[in-house]
Formats: structure tokens, sequence, C-alpha cells
């Protein structure tokens, strides 16, 4: 290696016609009365007085409906303003919400400064109400409980910061893992931190659940929105119900959900069996369930983005209405306007750029009715965090997952190292750095051309994964890659970098660096990804004998011939 350093203009005319002063051209002039104004107001009054009244009375008339149009404008401006804040303050009003405390890290914002959004959705199986004991059962000898439940569903909905694209990713409720110290505010319960279900973290709160799912993925979680069984058929009506389509015929005896083939408008009651629903999909674990869920959701998506459901007051009245009665936010989300924002954001993603997965899972060896993040899990797990896309812009997979899984692979990059400071030895200090970071022993050094003030990597054409995998081992941020009209990577160090192997700023704070990209075609294997765009999924009926019926074991399909007088889920639809 060599370090040399280290030793005119027209003017438009009007036409003016002549007029005399005060001349009322309206009139014929056989109709105008001779000799000024005197004679004009001397014909008047000898009109009589009949006229002279008739003259003047449209005038009155006018006015006096001008004051009333303009008293009624008045009030109607006052109660539409009153209507408007009471309804702003009735529904903020209905939003119950909960602190934090950090507990689940901060976003990183991008090169330009936007941040993206990583939202955690649960769904409770708490009977916390009448409602919610009706619908759920259970509470025959328990009553009404208290406390926070069991997170049944949980989905890391991860909005891009340039809101070009979102990932929703389920973890299943079977998931074992070690579950932070706690302390659940509002009931005081507390842990000092066990191995357990993933879901059980939600008896200390949101914020440990919050703070388990952050523990396990690495991703940074700032909000959270949790809804009951109550909210969930709420939420359904409110939209005026949702689309699914079952493969068969299915009867799930246990969420009682009962549809025949084919498509089906759920609502209320409907819906909530549907989404549930574990027995009557897939394998018949909350494998299978997560899959139908997605569809559920994409389909609800799919009803928010519709022509008239956003536009029309009545819809977005009971919407509003029943959104902020059936939600629990952080604080950071506990108001209308932001979570209006929230759903402005949402709405700007595409579609088809909206990707449903479930994290890979692996069978727990010591125990089979459990999971453990499996392979591929990590990968999953980082292009989240990394606010990569895992579809391209037509909807697609992501078309650089093949160029990742090389970027992820230091030993085949080799990169040309060059001093652009005054410092003797800052190549060669960067240049071992990579090597020893596993880049190629093929990395080279150089002088700069000339000093410079600002650190820059520039890459060849198809070359911008390896530059980021350079760049994220360096800490270096995206804002100083670019792309060149040669090939090969050169990295000049300049004079905002003096010292170190790790560029100035880089304690891991938001937006410091841009890590190394995910290999997101790993991230994507056996997930089970779909867009939201895929209205013609169907849930799959599991084929095993996953429910029972008076005693008897069988599939759900059997199920369904057999419970002929029971009602379909869809009936009151």
């Amino acid at each position: 290696m060599s370090d040399l350093r280290d030793g005119s203009a027209d003017r438009a005319t009007r036409r003016r016609t002549a007029k005399v002063p005060n001349q009322r051209t309206d009139q014929p002039a056989d109709r105008r009365p001779p000799g000024g104004r005197a004679a004009a107001r001397a014909a008047s009054q000898s009109s009589g007085r009949g006229n002279s009244r008739r003259r003047v009375r449209p005038v009155r008339r006018g006015k006096r409906a001008l004051r009333i149009a303009g008293a009624c404008l008045a009030v109607l401006v006052l109660v539409t303003a009153g209507a408007g804040w009471w309804f702003y303050e009735h529904l903020n009003g209905n939003i119950s919400s909960v602190a934090l405390d950090g507990k689940g890290g901060s976003e990183k914002v991008d090169a330009f400064g936007r941040t993206p959004i990583n939202i955690l959705v649960i769904g409770s199986d708490g009977r916390t109400s009448a409602a919610d004991c009706k619908l759920g059962g259970g509470c025959a000898k328990t009553g009404v409980q208290s406390g926070n439940g069991n997170a049944d569903v949980e989905m890391v909905v991860h909005i891009a910061a340039d809101r070009s694209n979102a990932t929703v990713m389920s973890i299943p409720r079977d998931t074992m893992t070690n579950v932070p110290a706690c302390t659940d505010p509002a009931s005081k319960e507390s842990t000092s931190g066990y191995y357990g279900q993933i879901n059980s973290a939600l008896s200390y709160g949101p914020a440990c659940q919050v703070a388990t799912i952050h523990q396990l993925t690495g991703i940074p979680i700032d909000h959270f929105v949790k809804l009951d069984f109550s909210g969930v058929v709420s939420m359904s009506d409110a939209v005026g119900g949702v689309d699914v389509c079952v493969s068969d015929n299915v009867y799930d005896t246990y969420s009682h959900l009962k549809l025949s083939k084919g498509t089906h408008t759920l609502k209320g009651v409907g819906a909530l069996e549907f989404v549930r629903s574990r027995h009557g999909f897939g394998d018949g674990s909350d494998l299978g369930r997560t899959v139908s869920q997605h569809l559920f959701l994409g389909a609800m998506i799919r009803k928010f983005k519709s022509a008239g459901t956003l536009t029309d007051p009545t819809k977005v009245y009971d919407l509003a209405d029943a959104a902020t009665k059936a939600l629990t936010v952080d604080d950071g989300l506990g108001s209308v306007s932001r979570l209006v924002g929230l759903a402005s954001d949402l709405d700007k993603v595409p579609s088809k750029r909206i990707t449903f997965t479930t994290m890979q899972t692996a069978p727990d060896p010591h125990n089979s009715d459990r999971v453990l993040p499996g392979a591929g899990a990590k990968s999953l797990f980082a292009s989240i965090a990394n606010d990569q896309s895992l579809t391209t812009g037509s909807g697609k997979k992501s078309a650089t997952a093949s160029a990742t899984a090389q970027a992820v692979d230091p030993s085949r990059i080799a990169v040309t190292v060059e001093n652009g400071t005054t410092v003797s030895g800052r190549a060669s200090q960067l240049a071992t750095a990579l090597i020893g970071k596993g880049f190629s022993q093929g990395t080279t050094t150089a002088n700069a051309p000339t000093t410079t003030t600002t650190t820059t990597l520039t890459y060849g054409t198809g070359q911008k994964p390896e530059a980021q995998a350079v760049a994220g081992a360096l800490g270096l941020p995206s804002s100083h890659l670019k792309q060149g009209s040669g090939s090969g990577l050169t990295l000049v160090i300049a004079g905002d970098w003096p010292s170190g192997t790790s560029y100035p700023g880089n304690t891991g704070s938001a937006g410091a660096s841009s890590p190394a990209p995910a290999d997101t075609h790993a991230a994507v294997s056996n997930a089970h990804a779909q867009t939201a765009d895929q209205s013609k999924g169907c849930a799959q009926v599991s084929p095993y004998k996953t429910v029972s019926l008076d005693g008897v074991s069988m599939t759900p399909t059997q199920a369904y011939a057999a419970a002929r007088d029971q009602p379909d889920s869809d009936s009151g639809s």
C-alpha cells in the first residue's frame, strides 16, 4: 500500500367616448324629464305618494332580507363552529393514552431529516368489560376481569421515512423470549424480568409489551395502539364491513367462525370471529391466524382508500368515533390531530407497497406448542430497523435482494482509501480498519488529488449495496455516498474526519449512520409475504382435524357440514 501524504416599447391606448356628467343613457330621450334634477324631483312628487312608496319599498325589503340573511349566516357559522369544536373535544375525550417513557427506543432520521414511524399494534384478549365478556366468553366464573390481558395479536407497523412503502410484521403469540423488568404504572404489577411467552408481557402494561418487542427485534418502537374485542367489532361496523374470502367451507368451533366457500362481507361479531380464528386456517396454530389477519387488514386498507369511505361525513364521523373509543394509544398519539396525521401518513403509501409478513419461526425444542425466531427473522427485523422496503416501486418483491445478499459478504468488497486531509496516516488507518472488519485484502490506499473538507464514498454503477456496507461498517452517513461514472469504491477521507475509524458523531444516535443493509431476500423468505393490493387471496382453511364438535375431532370443513343448524357468521350482515 502507498500513502504519500503519510510522508422599447409600444403603449396601448384606450378609446374614450365623450359623456355628459350624470347623463342617464338607459332611458329613451322622450322619457327623460326636462329641466335637470329639480324638474325630475318635481315630476316625481307630482306622480303621487303611492308611486313614491312603490319606488322606496323594494329597497327597504332588500335591506331587510340582507339583514336576515346575515343574521342567519352568523348563527350558522356559530353553530357549525360549535359543533366542530364539540366534535373535536368529544373525540379527544374518547382517547385513552399511556406513556412509553422511551422503553421502545427512538426511530432514526434518514439523510434528509425524515423519520420513519414504527408502531406496535396490540390486540388484547382481556375481558375487561361486559361487552368483551360477551364477545370473548370465559367470564362465567371470573366475571369482568381487570388488568391488560395477553397480547394475542402483535404487529409491528413500519411506515418508511419517505412514506413510499410500509411493512406490517406479525409476531406469533406463542413465541418464547426474554421479558425485561417492567412495572405497570396503572396496576402497579411488576416483574424483575423472566423467560416466557411473548404475549404475557402485556400483563405489566403496554409499555412492557413494547419493550419486549424492541428487545427481541432491535426495532425502535415509539408508538403503540391497543384494541380489544369490542374495538374490532365497532371498527368493522364503522367501515361498513370488510370483504374476506375463504378457500373452503369452514367452521371454527372455538372462535365460532362459520362461512361457506367464497367471498363474504363481515361486520361486527363476524369480523371478530374471523380475526380470532386460529383453528380454522393453516395448520390450526397462531401462524395460520396471522396470515388470515393480514388478508383482513389488506381488505380494510383497500376499503379505507376506496372512493366514498373517507369523503362521506357520516362515515368519517362513525369511523372516528369508533376508533377513538376503541383504541388505547401512547401519549405521542393521544390526540385526534395526531391520529389524523398518522392516518394521512399511511394513506400516502400505495397499497401495492404495503407488505404483510410473519416473523419466521422454528419449533421450541423444549415445548412443541411454542416457537422461537427462525432462519430469516434477523434479516426481517434488520430490514425494518434499517428502513428498507420489501417491495420495488411496482409492488414486486425487492429487486435488490440478490445485490444486498452480496453486500453482506464484505470479503468481496475492495476499497480504495484516499487521504484528503493534512493528517499523516489517515488512509492507512481506515484501510486497516476495513480489512479488520472483514473487507477484502485488496483494499488499497493513496493520496487524494487535493485536500478536501467533506468525506465522500463514491461507487460505480450497480455498486450502491457495497457502498452501503462500507458506510455501515464505518458509521458514515448515507448523505456522504454518491454514484460516480467509473467502477469500484473510492473513499476520500476529508477534514471533517481528522481521527478515529468511526465517522465523528457516530455514537448510535438517530441518523448518525447508515447500517449495512439487510438481506431482503432472506427477510421475506418463509415469511408469508403479501401486499395489501392482493384482493383475490383467500384464507386457506385447515385440512387437519383442528376443531371438535360434540366431542368428535374433525376438520373445519367437516364441522361446517355437521353444524347445519348453526347460522353462518355473515348471516346478520
